[in-house]
């Protein structure tokens, strides 16, 4: 099995998210399906089948992180320094819109754009590996060529 890449904030979170599961979510929906049971024939009730799903869900989810953490290589980031690698945040500049934002390289269980958090497969994470402060990164996307210049490197 090939090793997933994670950041200790990455596993944290997961094993967080695990363990909120596991002690809340897990509980609760048991209870629930335990009070659906209680209103009677199950082929027609809602409330169980909804339930039932959402328990589904759960044990995927539980079952999908406990796959990432037996797999994960996790990378103390505040260790590493230089040209940019896994775990840096980096900060770029639009070369078109003059528009900042800040991305930390991260493994694809903890990848989120939204939050900053940019897959390492990602093109423009690819284009910005073994860069350095001050270049410049041409990057193929959907929506045509960008140009990007670096602005910073931090690791934490």
């Amino acid at each position: 099995m090939e090793k997933i890449a994670l950041t200790r904030d990455g596993q944290a979170a997961l094993n967080a998210e695990l363990k909120h599961l596991k002690s809340e979510e897990r509980p609760a929906i048991i209870r629930a399906i335990s009070e659906a049971r209680e209103h009677g024939d199950l082929s027609e009730n809602a409330e169980y089948h909804s339930a039932k799903e959402k328990q589904s869900f759960i044990e995927g989810r539980i079952k999908e992180i406990e796959g990432i953490l037996s797999l994960a290589d996790v990378i103390d980031t505040s260790k590493l320094s230089g040209s940019i690698k896994f775990g840096a945040h980096v900060t770029l500049v639009d070369e078109d819109t003059d528009e900042e934002k800040t991305y930390q390289i991260v493994g694809e269980p903890e990848a989120n754009l939204e939050a900053g958090k940019l897959n390492i497969k990602s093109p423009l994470a690819r284009a910005l590996i073994g860069k350095e402060e001050g270049d410049s990164v041409e990057v193929r996307t959907p929506g045509g060529e960008k140009s990007y210049e670096i602005l910073s490197v931090v690791y934490r």
